[in-house]
């Protein structure tokens, strides 16, 4: 009897291994597609959070992408300067918003349609020098490409 079990024992843990076995080819994240995609330079850094915009609807009723990305990243608040532009901070400290991979005035984001953003990235940690952009991180918008079509 206890030989019967322990052959059965073994048997279940074979297939169970089968099943797990792996193949060769690495599991690619829609996210690290994106990444690979659209980030260039320092802005391909593995340390940010990535969202795809390409087939999410839940930010389009938001006038403006930051208020939808507030409460979704851990440490990032946004408040309401007097002129009413949104201004992002990462950990307290002012982060440094690009459009494209070009530093952009806060005020430009109130005008970017939230239908044209293809990707959002994150970068929590001081990004590229804290001389040039601060100690705040880097929230990186990517719009969609001239050869990309939009469903």
């Amino acid at each position: 009897m206890k030989t019967k079990t322990l052959l059965l024992l073994f048997l279940i843990a074979g297939s169970l291994a089968q099943a797990q076995k792996y193949n060769g080819q690495p599991q690619i994240t829609k996210e690290q597609q994106l990444n690979e995609q659209y980030c260039t330079g320092l802005f391909k850094t593995a340390h940010g959070i990535v969202f795809d915009f390409t087939d999410n609807i839940t930010a389009h009723g938001f006038t403006n992408i930051l208020y939808w990305l507030q409460g979704r990243v851990a440490g990032l608040q946004v408040y309401t300067s007097r002129a009413g532009t949104a201004v992002p901070f990462i950990r307290n400290q002012p982060a440094t918003v690009f459009l494209d991979e070009m530093p952009v005035q806060l005020s430009t984001v109130n005008l970017l349609s939230v239908a044209d953003i293809a990707m959002i990235k994150i970068i929590k940690q001081p990004f590229g020098g804290n001389l040039i952009y601060g100690t705040g991180g880097a929230i990186a918008i990517y719009t969609f490409r001239g050869e990309e079509e939009e469903d």
